[in-house]
């Protein structure tokens, strides 16, 4: 696939389904991510992989932060958030791990160089033929769930990268003109 090709067709698999990607397919994805720009050299990423007993793992971490919202929410809300890491056969939470206090390389940006990573590793994926969806959701905002990834204070989930075979159809991509979106200055 060209470049120009999986930067216009790219788009998002909601449904996944087995194998994960196999090691030589998560390296490319990890290589992928590793050329995000990043000022200063800080390498402000780093990537935690859930498959197998791992997604049950962070199924349970999901339903210990629902308690810990709220210790009267019905089972069938703890049940829900157990089941959601299911959706895809491996997730890799991507985390912006950030340098606080750097006049020239503030947090926003770090987080950015993050987002990158977890886009390169979208792009690589496709590239791949695999299915991948980006998911926040509260639970990458949540304190429970950050502590329970042994997440610093500074630190931010960008996101949990749902990785696949692809499971169903890709959904028509929608038509956009950049004309829409861009500003001139002449």
């Amino acid at each position: 696939m060209d470049a120009m090709t999986l930067l216009h067709e790219r788009s998002s698999m909601g449904k996944l389904m087995g194998p994960a990607p196999s090691a030589e397919q998560l390296d490319a994805l990890y290589r992928a991510a590793l050329r995000a720009p990043d000022h200063k050299e800080l390498t402000p990423w780093r990537f935690i992989e859930f498959s197998g007993e791992g997604l049950d793992r962070l199924g349970e971490l999901f339903a210990e932060a629902e308690y810990r919202e709220d210790p009267h929410i019905d089972d069938a809300y703890l049940d829900a958030a157990r089941k959601k890491p299911k959706r895809a056969p491996m997730i890799i939470a991507v985390v912006a791990r950030v340098t606080p206090d750097l006049p020239k390389v503030p947090k926003l940006e770090q987080v950015i160089s993050a987002g990158c990573a977890a886009h390169a590793m979208m792009l690589a994926a496709h590239a791949q033929g695999l299915g991948a969806m980006w998911r926040t959701g509260h639970f990458a905002f949540n304190a429970t769930v950050h502590k329970g990834l042994g997440l610093g204070e500074e630190d931010e989930i960008v996101g949990f990268l749902y990785l696949g075979q692809p499971g169903g159809r890709h959904k028509p991509l929608p038509s956009r003109d950049p004309e829409d979106f861009i500003e001139r200055w002449n």
